[in-house]
């Protein structure tokens, strides 16, 4: 047996739709600017960028169904995502393999210290404390790859108490799920336990406190979120 200075830090786990067995989490990489919509609603041109990534860390993803309003901001956006999750890993994967990396699917929510990312957009800093904060992706449980089809089409949205925010489709991401997984392993040795955030359609807002945020993806569990 190993020993340890310190007690090993538990490692992040989600669940399985059906299952009592979990899914454990290495690394968790987003893909910014991803629909078309939204890149124009940040203030972007969709048809002049390349794919571009940031990350999170392993234990932001949360099941509770619970989404703590963080300090240091006024203003927390929701970005709903389909999020994709590795059972194999690589480096340089061919296009025509990406798929066979892919081990589920999961609806998830990107939450934003908006005005802590425009910050450090205006300072040209990174985005960890806007994006990387604690429980900052809610997330559904995990379906099987061979249980959910096709991740290039389906609807996409989020409705706060009970108003639809954002509505899209999969089929509208500029980067379908294995080109970003290609992409992605060009610069980062892809492993099982990765999770991929995978964009998020038009329409982000901000939540408050006693906010319930119903995010949906076609043919993956419902997930429902309370903002406290």
């Amino acid at each position: 047996m190993t020993d340890h200075v310190i007690t090993p830090p538990a490692i992040a786990t989600l669940p399985v739709l059906g299952s009592t067995a979990r899914f454990p989490v290495r690394r968790v990489y987003c893909i910014g600017r991803n629909y078309a919509a939204h890149a124009v609603e940040m203030g972007h041109d969709p048809s002049r960028e390349p794919p571009f990534f940031f990350q999170k860390n392993p234990d932001n993803l949360d099941p509770s169904g619970e989404f703590p309003y963080p300090g240091q901001t006024a203003d927390v956006h929701h970005e709903v995502e389909l999020a994709v999750a590795l059972g194999r890993g690589g480096s340089d994967v061919p296009l025509g393999d990406a798929m066979g990396l892919v081990w589920g699917y999961a609806v998830a929510l990107d939450m934003t210290r908006r005005d802590v990312q425009d910050e450090a957009k205006r300072l040209k800093r990174p985005w960890d404390t806007s994006k990387a904060f604690e429980r900052s992706a809610p997330i559904g449980p995990l379906v099987p790859a061979s249980e959910f089809g096709d991740p290039s089409k389906g609807a996409i949205s989020v409705a706060v108490n009970g108003e639809i925010r954002q509505s899209g489709d999969l089929d509208q991401m500029i980067w379908k799920v294995p080109e970003m997984i290609a992409c992605l392993s060009t610069w980062f040795t892809l492993a099982p336990g990765d999770v991929i955030l995978s964009g998020t359609p038009s329409g982000v807002g901000p939540v408050v406190r006693g906010d319930r945020m119903e995010a949906r993806i076609a043919g993956l569990p419902p997930l429902d979120v309370r903002v406290i």
